[in-house]
């Protein structure tokens, strides 16, 4: 249908308006980025307007709430908010995994594949905005390096924007490209136990920006515990970008590349090749084609005999035992040896029952074998 131009006084008029054009027929209202609306007035001002006519909407309209601050839109949900109850469905809309970004470039190679996750990250507009022309490091040069790089101000004034309000950007830069242990985050920032971070981080986790993981066999033990960004483009830049913008600025994006990021991109994109293979492992229990698995990510061991410990990344718990998977980033085939090697201090671990040995190495294997299950890096593309 089509509509003249029209003034409002008063938001109800819009809702008004709207439903005596309908005639009667389905209509459908989406107000997106609703925290904007929200924060224009006094708290809960606008909710309790909204309140107010959703209450009095005839049954054919619908009206669908959309924002990208997840704090801001949970708060819709709490008891005392004018709005609680009144949401039919609520969606949280998480980003692409690294499946679902590959669709961006289905013509690409695993190796391309993965490396363009594991900078990116998973949100169709920052993939969108990839060229697929280019390299890898020509898109970091234009799009994340440079003070106007497209992804750079995505980063700086649309993801971080909500952050930089109310809680300590530097959490992000100790956290960096690896996994930190709340000792560790205090330590880097310099502050006393005092709970503040505590709470930052309660609220951050909240936000989806980071997340706590810990082993599953040991998922109360504070020592274990760690805490990671969640995006991959986040995590980049806090390891790159954030606190060499200067230095950035005086070489140029083209020898700050050579010089800082070249001979790391691949420790860098290696790590991420870990989550990739978990929400591999993840995506077949979910649509069924992996069964009996009762948890899956890393295993903590501790060998007070031969006095180590360590972590392995990629476990599958079953209801008796463990299958672990190894992850290899490797641009050559994996020999036989190298993964007997591997195999044999698994077997050292005393006190686990372990089930399957397997491997995930990106360029795949130069031998077969019935002796341990073998993924190469095509493999986790194949679902």
């Amino acid at each position: 249908m089509e509509l003249p131009r029209v003034e409002f006084a008063e938001l109800s008029d819009v809702f008004q308006f709207l439903s005596k054009q309908s005639d009667g027929k389905p209509i459908v209202l989406v107000i997106d980025e609703y925290q904007y609306f929200k924060q224009s007035a006094p708290k809960n001002h606008v909710d309790s307007l909204m309140q107010i006519i959703i209450d009095r909407l005839p049954a054919n309209f619908n009206v669908i709430l959309c924002g990208s601050y997840v704090t801001v839109m949970k708060e819709l949900l709490e008891e005392e908010n004018p709005l609680f109850g009144r949401f039919t469905e609520t969606i949280h809309l998480q980003t692409f995994d690294y499946y679902d970004s590959s669709l961006f470039w289905e013509n690409a190679g695993a190796r391309e594949k993965i490396e363009r996750y594991a900078v990116l990250g998973g949100s169709p507009y920052v993939l969108e905005s990839y060229d697929k022309k280019q390299t890898l490091e020509e898109n970091i040069k234009k799009l994340i390096l440079p003070e106007t790089g497209l992804l750079r101000s995505y980063v700086e004034n649309v993801i971080l924007k909500e952050i930089q309000k109310n809680y300590d950007q530097r959490i992000f830069e100790v956290i960096g490209n690896g996994k930190k242990k709340y000792s560790e985050l205090l330590t880097g920032l310099g502050e006393s136990n005092n709970g503040l971070l505590d709470k930052q981080l309660k609220h951050l986790i909240s936000m989806d920006e980071i997340q706590k993981v810990f082993p599953i066999n040991k998922p109360n033990d504070k020592k274990k515990q760690f805490y990671v960004i969640n995006d991959n483009l986040v995590r980049f830049y806090f390891t790159y970008v954030y606190d060499r913008k200067s230095l950035i600025t005086k070489l140029g994006p083209d020898q700050y590349y050579n010089l800082f990021i070249e001979d790391s991109i691949t420790e860098f994109i290696s790590r991420r090749f870990e989550d990739m293979a978990l929400q591999y492992f993840m995506r077949l229990i979910k649509n069924g084609t992996l069964k009996a698995v009762y948890d899956v990510g890393s295993y903590w061991y501790d060998d007070p005999k031969t006095r180590t410990n360590g972590e392995f990344d990629v476990v599958l718990k079953r209801k008796e035992s463990y299958d672990i998977y190894e992850c290899k980033y490797y641009t050559h085939l994996m020999k036989k040896k190298e993964c007997d090697l591997e195999a044999k201090q698994i077997a050292n671990v005393k006190g686990i029952e372990w089930g399957k040995i397997g491997f995930i190495s990106l360029s795949g294997f130069e031998f077969e074998t019935d002796e341990y299950v073998l993924l190469d890096g095509g493999k986790l593309f194949d679902i």
